[in-house]
């Protein structure tokens, strides 16, 4: 009985500590999933799906082409085949992929396909990036209801996910970065710099000729 008895704390013990371990490891209990998209400027795409609910984080980097380990000059004076990149990881018992979709095809212009509005080249151009048949199918689909919706021919392909690379630090969360920077208006903070380089590439503008109401940020900046 005593025997017994010495057991029953650290019984008690046990149980404690394998709820501290669930408590701190939440992702376990959680799982997420991830979604990546090439939407012209990645600081503008991140901005954008670090904001909805649901979505734990949003990562700038390149994907689609076939450097390793490229840097931003390489991607961005082109023929790497890299896109800019944003792998957005997101709680789908939060929000679904099916509305993060959607929300992106109308976040961008999917009718240019040199691009996207002051950002020109191979390395700006959109696109939605699916690891299996189920990705691929539910992409497509969205693809075709928001062409349906704009009556225009959407050119955003929907392409085989290739190795995603995290793009330099600097990058990472820029738009809400307080490093001082020097711009074409002067010395800026990051957050300043980034609202004022949005607004004169016409992103915003644009979006919201092509998408009206239905656009999901461009009121918002």
């Amino acid at each position: 009985m005593r025997v017994l008895e010495r057991l029953k704390p650290l019984t008690l013990m046990g149980l404690i500590a394998m709820g501290i371990v669930a408590q701190t490891n939440p992702l376990q209990a959680q799982p997420t999933e991830v979604l990546t998209v090439a939407g012209g400027c990645f600081w503008c795409v991140e901005s954008d799906f670090e904001g909805v609910p649901g979505v734990i984080e949003a990562v700038s980097g390149y994907t689609g082409g076939t450097i390793e380990n490229p840097t931003y000059k390489d991607v961005t004076r082109g023929g790497s085949g890299h896109y800019e990149a944003v792998k957005i990881i997101f709680d789908p018992a939060k929000v679904s992929r099916e509305r993060l979709l959607e929300m992106f095809f109308r976040s961008v212009d999917p009718t240019d396909g040199g691009g996207q509005f002051c950002d020109r080249g191979e390395s700006y151009r959109t696109a939605v990036f699916v690891s299996n048949k189920a990705e691929e199918a539910l992409a497509s689909r969205v693809k075709a209801a928001a062409q349906k919706v704009l009556r225009q021919e959407i050119v955003t392909p929907v392409l085989p996910a290739k190795t995603f690379y995290e793009a330099e630090d600097y990058h990472q969360d820029y738009y809400k970065g307080e490093s001082l920077v020097f711009t074409r208006f002067g010395p800026k903070r990051q957050a300043e710099a980034y609202k004022r380089y949005r607004q004169a590439c016409g992103r915003d503008a644009k979006v919201a000729q092509l998408w009206g109401d239905a656009a999901p940020f461009a009121s918002g900046h």
